[in-house]
């Protein structure tokens, strides 16, 4: 069981962070700050890694950069705009920002034409600021299923709203990754829950600046076959994101899939986006499990 999940972090985000679950130790303690630098910091290696803000809630955002940059990472992932500027005064890149702050927004998504007034909105005010600071990337979702909208329909609308906003996205040097989602245990309902479906919708679109975010742990849960689905898909993925299977914890050999291989395939194809770290530590510092991960796909 994920006992832990970004939509319910999302709903929250006013909060002080998530708090632990099913008797699980709380992994951060009482301490509200990291501990300091234990030396493993180690090379980038042939991929650019970077680590997710929200499983690390608990440590204030100023802290969880200054100890990230120790660590030897470069880059955040999932920060909202006004947490854009605390990143980049810590000498890091925001690798994946969201377009703004709100409720639904892992629902609320490209199939359903009544959003794209909404969500086109969002990024037409986003993707030049981002530019501006340095975002790499912004994220969007497929949204939940809708009655009445069959998964033509529902790829064909992503399409259309996806175009409207990639001319944008392509002039300020910006990618818009739409991210795949399991609807088997974290989000039921979630239309954009298979690889095929992804890709359908980045062929029509065909834009150097839409991608996919391909979540590893999402995609195991759905599909499985994650390396040759790499492989045969990569020119449509922009970004990655690593949680073990199942639980959404440490990607070590507590769970069932070979990051390190994983990290090899993803290299061998010259991936010049990020591999980002998404996973829920169990262990009192939550940042040897982070580096333990960083040496898993130092490759």
């Amino acid at each position: 069981m994920n006992l832990f999940s970004r939509r319910k972090f999302l709903a929250r985000s006013a909060g002080v962070g998530m708090l632990a679950a099913g008797g699980l130790a709380d992994p951060f303690g009482a301490a509200a700050a990291p501990p300091e630098s234990d030396g493993n910091s180690i090379g980038a290696g042939r991929l650019k890694q970077s680590v997710c803000r929200w499983p690390y809630a608990r440590v204030s955002l100023p802290d969880f950069c200054r100890r990230t940059r120790q660590m030897g990472f470069a880059a955040i992932d999932l920060l909202f705009p006004d947490e854009w500027d605390t990143a980049a005064d810590a000498g890091l890149t925001v690798s994946m920002g969201y377009a703004s702050r709100r409720d639904k927004f892992i629902a609320t998504g490209f199939n359903n034409p009544a959003n794209h007034e909404l969500l086109v909105g969002e990024l037409e005010g986003a993707l030049p600021r981002a530019a501006k600071v340095g975002v790499a990337n912004l994220i969007a979702m497929f949204g939940n299923r809708v009655p009445g909208i069959d998964e033509p329909a529902a790829i064909a609308n992503c399409t259309a709203g996806l175009a409207k906003i990639a001319p944008l996205a392509e002039k300020h040097g910006v990618t818009v990754c739409v991210e795949l989602l399991n609807s088997k245990v974290d989000h039921p309902g979630y239309q954009g829950d298979h690889t095929a479906f992804g890709v359908a919708v980045m062929r029509a679109v065909n834009s150097p600046r839409v991608k996919l975010l391909y979540d590893i742990y999402h995609m195991q849960i759905m599909e499985g076959d994650v390396i040759r689905t790499i492989r045969d898909n990569s020119n449509w993925i922009g970004h990655f994101h690593t949680g073990g299977v199942p639980g959404r914890h440490e990607i070590n050999d507590s769970q069932e899939l070979n990051y390190h291989a994983i990290a090899v395939a993803i290299a061998d194809l010259e991936f010049k986006g990020y591999v980002a770290h998404e996973f829920i530590p169990t262990r009192s510092d939550p940042f040897s499990s982070l580096a333990e991960a960083q040496r898993i796909c130092t490759v």
